[in-house]
Formats: C-alpha cells, structure tokens, sequence
C-alpha cells in the first residue's frame, strides 16, 4: 500500500530529509548507521533547517552511503576525501549547513591527513563519524579504531596494535566541538548532532556503532550483546569524570567532551580576507 509522503511527514516530521524512493538501505540488519541517520535527521528537523540548505558529503564505504537516502544537496567523494570535498563547498557555499558522513576507516586511514586538517583550520563543517572498529564494506580489515585484541579478516589471531581515541585525536588537532555517542543511545544522539551543527567551527560526533555481521561474527557476539555492551561500557561524561581512576577502565565517556567557542571559523577568516584584497568587494 502507498502511503502519501505528506501522511509520512505529518507523522514524523523529521521523513522530509529522506529520499523514501531509494528505500530499503544497503545497511545489514542491525546495523547502527541508520541509527546514526536518523539521529542527524531528527537533529536538522528540531533546528529548522530546510532540505535545500543543507549539504551532506561522504566518502567510501558503510557510513558513506548516506547521502543516497538523503533528500538535499549531496556529494558522494572518493575515499578518504569526504572532508576536503567538503571544505571546498564550505567555502563556496558557506550559507550551507554542511555535514559529512564517514567511517573510521575513511577518516582516520586513508583519510587521516585531512581530518587533522579540517580540524586544525576549524571550518564550520559537522563530521558524524561512526566508528564500528573495522572495515565493514571491504572485507573485514582492522581498522585504526579497531580494538586491542579483536578478530578481523587481517587479524586471524587478535589485533595487536593499539588503536585511535578519536575524540583525543580530534582535540589535540584542533577541533572546537567534540562529542561522542552511540547507536544505542539514539535520542541523546540527536541532542549531541544538533549542538554540533549549531557550532559554528568544526564539529566532530563519533557515534560508536555496532557492525552487526562482520564484526559481531568475527568476535562471536549477536547484535543483541552489541548493542547492550554500548549501554553497559559507556558512561555520560560527568559521572565518568566523577570515577576514581582505577575505576574507569574499560568505561568510554560519552557526550559533549570538548566545547571551545573562543576560536574564529575558518569560512569567516577566509571571506572577510578576500574582501580586505580586493577592496570590500566579494
């Protein structure tokens, strides 16, 4: 039965981003970056923001097929590129709420040099960066985020290597707005997406996120057991601070981890130098 889109949307409001025609998504069931989705959704609708001001970028990969179901001005890039595409539309186009899907594999690997950069210049772009601990696309490889100790196609015999803090990483680069939640946590997600999208500089939100079926297979846990590890493992930022040391390992502080408002945006910077060369003229 076809239903009216106005029906959908009079339902849940929040429909009007999604391009219903290109559904049901690619995503394994289970999978969080739907989740994800629908949190930045959500997060667009209660900010008010129309479907022709807003941008959504990615790279390659699970998280990068978003922009397919997404009913606005979309750029699908090359892999590990999403950002650098994105600064340049940020600039072009700075009336444009821009916000970049990606994965831990296509920001922190191949991507890496640009994520630190996008950063350190702190453009007003919004990065929702799930991270799922390893390439779920791709065949299974160990990621930079995936965990000491877990299975992976390349790791028969347990990653060995320590991986990325995210949060930290982005920082330590320069970031002016860090937050981190997770697919469980789908409503406080979307808090997390709107206030970053409102920040004006660069906004990381890492949303930790279950790969349902090459991860959980590889490390022989359900979607179940996933899903409620977020909920067990993660704690909101005051009471994780709150811990004796000793107490919080193995505990991941989720929230706003970094707010700084002191720093200029780099659009602005770059705009109000142009004028100044070329004698008040845009």
């Amino acid at each position: 039965m076809n239903i009216p889109m106005e029906k959908i949307v009079e339902k849940k409001p929040y429909f009007k981003y999604l391009r219903l025609n290109k559904m049901p998504t690619i995503w394994c069931p289970g999978c969080g970056i739907g989740q994800a989705f629908r949190a930045t959704c959500m997060a667009l609708h209660e900010l008010g923001i129309p479907n022709d001001k807003v941008a959504m970028v990615s790279g390659i990969g699970c998280s990068s097929r978003t922009p397919g179901y997404f009913d606005g001005f979309t750029l699908h890039t090359t892999h590990g590129r999403a950002l650098t595409a994105a600064t340049g539309l940020k600039l072009y186009k700075p009336e444009l709420t821009t916000i970049v899907f990606s994965g831990d594999g296509d920001s922190l690997a191949i991507g890496g040099n640009h994520f630190i950069h996008a950063a350190r210049r702190n453009i007003d772009i919004t990065l929702v960066l799930i991270n799922n601990w390893i390439y779920g696309m791709t065949g299974g490889q160990v990621s930079p985020t995936t965990p000491k100790g877990s299975y992976a196609t390349t790791t028969p015999y347990g990653n060995y290597e320590p991986n990325f803090d995210i949060a930290k990483m982005a920082i330590a680069a320069g970031a002016t707005y860090v937050a981190r939640g997770t697919a469980y946590h789908a409503t406080e997600l979307a808090k997390l997406i709107a206030d970053g999208i409102k920040h004006k500089g660069f906004s990381l939100i890492e949303v930790l996120s279950p790969c349902t079926i090459i991860y959980g297979r590889k490390n022989r846990m359900s979607i179940e057991e996933m899903y409620f590890w977020f909920k067990e493992n993660t704690l909101p930022v005051k009471a994780w601070e709150k811990l004796p040391e000793e107490k919080r390992a193995g505990k991941i502080p989720r929230g706003v981890l970094y707010h700084d408002t002191s720093r200029p945006e780099y659009t602005e910077v770059y705009w109000n130098q142009v004028k100044a060369l070329s004698g008040g003229q845009k």
